[in-house]
Protein backbone atom coordinates (compact mmCIF):
# COMPACT_ATOMS: atom_id res chain seq x y z
CA UNK A 1 0.00 0.00 0.00
CA UNK A 2 2.84 2.19 1.02
CA UNK A 3 4.37 1.61 -2.68
CA UNK A 4 1.18 2.58 -4.38
CA UNK A 5 0.69 5.54 -2.64
CA UNK A 6 4.59 6.05 -3.03
CA UNK A 7 4.05 6.06 -7.20
CA UNK A 8 0.87 8.13 -6.73
CA UNK A 9 2.73 11.31 -4.70
CA UNK A 10 5.64 10.49 -7.73
CA UNK A 11 3.44 10.61 -10.70
CA UNK A 12 1.58 13.67 -9.61
CA UNK A 13 4.96 15.46 -8.80
CA UNK A 14 5.67 14.98 -12.60
CA UNK A 15 2.61 15.78 -14.26
CA UNK A 16 2.67 19.32 -12.29
CA UNK A 17 6.18 19.40 -12.73
CA UNK A 18 5.19 19.46 -17.19
CA UNK A 19 3.01 22.39 -16.69
CA UNK A 20 5.67 24.58 -15.50
CA UNK A 21 6.34 28.01 -16.68
CA UNK A 22 10.14 27.49 -17.69
CA UNK A 23 9.62 26.36 -20.87
CA UNK A 24 7.31 29.20 -21.86
CA UNK A 25 8.49 31.49 -24.31
CA UNK A 26 9.37 34.93 -22.27
CA UNK A 27 6.96 37.78 -24.21
CA UNK A 28 8.36 41.31 -23.66
CA UNK A 29 6.90 42.44 -20.31
CA UNK A 30 4.00 45.71 -20.90
CA UNK A 31 6.28 48.25 -19.45
CA UNK A 32 8.64 48.35 -22.22
CA UNK A 33 6.84 50.18 -24.68
CA UNK A 34 3.50 51.49 -21.90
CA UNK A 35 5.32 54.92 -21.39
CA UNK A 36 5.48 55.84 -25.26
CA UNK A 37 2.23 55.09 -26.01
CA UNK A 38 -0.03 55.66 -22.94
CA UNK A 39 -0.18 52.17 -21.50
CA UNK A 40 -1.49 50.22 -24.47
CA UNK A 41 0.78 48.37 -26.23
CA UNK A 42 1.44 45.27 -25.15
CA UNK A 43 -2.06 44.75 -23.22
CA UNK A 44 -5.16 43.44 -24.81
CA UNK A 45 -7.19 46.14 -26.05
CA UNK A 46 -10.77 44.96 -27.66
CA UNK A 47 -10.95 45.32 -31.48
CA UNK A 48 -14.69 47.25 -30.29
CA UNK A 49 -14.62 49.16 -27.31
CA UNK A 50 -17.94 49.01 -26.54
CA UNK A 51 -20.60 51.52 -25.34
CA UNK A 52 -19.60 54.76 -23.35
CA UNK A 53 -20.45 54.73 -19.53
CA UNK A 54 -23.41 55.67 -18.64
CA UNK A 55 -24.03 59.60 -17.38
CA UNK A 56 -22.13 60.66 -20.22
CA UNK A 57 -22.89 64.39 -21.36
CA UNK A 58 -22.83 64.42 -25.29
CA UNK A 59 -20.31 68.22 -26.20
CA UNK A 60 -23.23 70.14 -27.22
CA UNK A 61 -21.03 71.94 -29.99
CA UNK A 62 -17.56 69.81 -30.54
CA UNK A 63 -14.66 71.02 -32.97
CA UNK A 64 -15.16 67.68 -34.78
CA UNK A 65 -18.91 66.85 -34.51
CA UNK A 66 -20.33 62.82 -35.04
CA UNK A 67 -19.44 61.53 -38.85
CA UNK A 68 -16.51 64.02 -39.00
CA UNK A 69 -13.16 62.31 -40.67
CA UNK A 70 -10.18 62.94 -38.81
CA UNK A 71 -6.20 62.35 -38.62
CA UNK A 72 -5.37 61.35 -35.41
CA UNK A 73 -2.07 62.76 -33.93
CA UNK A 74 -2.13 60.14 -30.56
CA UNK A 75 0.09 57.55 -29.68
CA UNK A 76 -1.57 55.74 -27.45
CA UNK A 77 -1.58 52.33 -29.64
CA UNK A 78 1.14 51.88 -32.07
CA UNK A 79 0.09 52.75 -35.69
CA UNK A 80 -2.52 54.87 -34.20
CA UNK A 81 -0.17 58.06 -34.85
CA UNK A 82 -1.46 59.37 -38.31
CA UNK A 83 -4.08 57.26 -38.63
CA UNK A 84 -7.60 58.31 -40.34
CA UNK A 85 -10.45 57.85 -37.90
CA UNK A 86 -14.34 58.79 -37.66
CA UNK A 87 -15.60 60.81 -34.97
CA UNK A 88 -18.53 58.17 -33.29
CA UNK A 89 -19.20 59.85 -30.09
CA UNK A 90 -18.03 63.72 -28.66
CA UNK A 91 -18.08 63.90 -24.98
CA UNK A 92 -18.11 66.92 -22.02
CA UNK A 93 -16.03 65.29 -18.79
CA UNK A 94 -12.80 65.36 -17.10
CA UNK A 95 -10.38 63.03 -18.95
CA UNK A 96 -7.25 61.59 -17.19
CA UNK A 97 -3.98 60.04 -17.58
CA UNK A 98 -3.48 57.73 -14.48
CA UNK A 99 -0.95 55.17 -13.28
CA UNK A 100 -2.02 51.72 -12.12
CA UNK A 101 -1.36 48.20 -11.63
CA UNK A 102 -3.53 45.46 -13.12
CA UNK A 103 -5.88 43.46 -11.29
CA UNK A 104 -4.87 39.97 -11.05
CA UNK A 105 -0.85 40.91 -11.46
CA UNK A 106 1.45 42.40 -14.32
CA UNK A 107 3.33 45.07 -14.75
CA UNK A 108 2.65 48.14 -13.61
CA UNK A 109 1.09 50.57 -16.34
CA UNK A 110 2.33 54.08 -16.45
CA UNK A 111 0.59 57.47 -17.71
CA UNK A 112 -2.61 55.33 -19.55
CA UNK A 113 -4.62 57.76 -21.80
CA UNK A 114 -7.57 57.86 -21.15
CA UNK A 115 -9.72 57.76 -18.45
CA UNK A 116 -13.02 59.48 -17.71
CA UNK A 117 -14.23 60.99 -14.79
CA UNK A 118 -17.64 58.21 -15.35
CA UNK A 119 -14.97 55.09 -15.49
CA UNK A 120 -14.21 55.88 -11.93
CA UNK A 121 -15.41 54.81 -8.49
CA UNK A 122 -17.47 57.68 -6.96
CA UNK A 123 -15.16 60.42 -8.40
CA UNK A 124 -17.99 62.81 -7.85
CA UNK A 125 -18.62 66.11 -9.78
CA UNK A 126 -14.79 68.33 -9.50
CA UNK A 127 -12.11 67.45 -11.41
CA UNK A 128 -9.44 65.19 -9.38
CA UNK A 129 -6.33 66.49 -8.39
CA UNK A 130 -3.68 65.09 -9.62
CA UNK A 131 -1.51 62.41 -6.96
CA UNK A 132 -5.36 61.48 -5.90
CA UNK A 133 -5.80 58.01 -5.64
CA UNK A 134 -9.19 56.41 -7.62
CA UNK A 135 -10.72 53.38 -8.34
CA UNK A 136 -10.89 52.14 -12.01
CA UNK A 137 -14.34 51.24 -13.41
CA UNK A 138 -13.21 50.93 -17.03
CA UNK A 139 -12.93 47.65 -18.71
CA UNK A 140 -11.21 48.24 -22.00
CA UNK A 141 -8.34 47.24 -21.24
CA UNK A 142 -7.67 43.88 -19.37
CA UNK A 143 -6.60 44.40 -15.65
CA UNK A 144 -8.30 47.87 -15.40
CA UNK A 145 -11.72 47.24 -13.96
CA UNK A 146 -11.23 47.35 -10.28
CA UNK A 147 -7.55 48.73 -10.47
CA UNK A 148 -6.19 50.98 -7.76
CA UNK A 149 -4.85 53.85 -9.93
CA UNK A 150 -3.27 57.54 -9.23
CA UNK A 151 -4.24 60.59 -11.35
CA UNK A 152 -0.93 61.25 -13.38
CA UNK A 153 -3.12 64.73 -15.15
CA UNK A 154 -5.83 65.47 -16.88
CA UNK A 155 -7.85 67.76 -18.73
CA UNK A 156 -11.28 69.30 -19.32
CA UNK A 157 -10.57 69.20 -23.43
CA UNK A 158 -13.80 67.51 -25.19
CA UNK A 159 -13.09 64.01 -25.89
CA UNK A 160 -13.77 61.49 -28.53
CA UNK A 161 -14.78 57.79 -29.32
CA UNK A 162 -13.66 57.08 -32.65
CA UNK A 163 -13.61 54.56 -35.54
CA UNK A 164 -10.51 53.54 -37.21
CA UNK A 165 -7.94 51.36 -38.82
CA UNK A 166 -4.14 50.46 -38.20
CA UNK A 167 -1.89 48.16 -39.34
CA UNK A 168 -4.30 46.03 -40.48
CA UNK A 169 -6.70 45.88 -37.28
CA UNK A 170 -10.30 47.92 -37.57
CA UNK A 171 -10.70 49.33 -34.22
CA UNK A 172 -14.39 50.45 -33.42
CA UNK A 173 -15.65 52.80 -30.41
CA UNK A 174 -11.85 53.42 -29.47
CA UNK A 175 -11.70 55.22 -25.90
CA UNK A 176 -10.67 58.22 -25.92
CA UNK A 177 -8.97 60.40 -27.35
CA UNK A 178 -8.81 64.18 -26.09
CA UNK A 179 -9.29 67.11 -28.91
CA UNK A 180 -5.55 68.18 -29.02
CA UNK A 181 -5.04 64.91 -30.35
CA UNK A 182 -7.06 65.18 -33.40
CA UNK A 183 -6.75 67.25 -36.17
CA UNK A 184 -8.65 67.76 -39.38
CA UNK A 185 -8.03 64.59 -41.84
CA UNK A 186 -5.80 66.01 -45.05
Amino acid sequence: MTTLIAAGILGSSLALAGCSAADEPAEPSASQSEDAHGGHDGMDHPADGGPVPEGMTEAVDPEYPVGTEVTLTADHMEGMDGATATIVGAYDTYTYAIDYTPVGGGEPVTDHKWAVQEELQNPGDERLADGTEVTVTADHMDGMDGATATIASSTDETVYVVDYEADGMEMTNHKWVVENEIQPAS
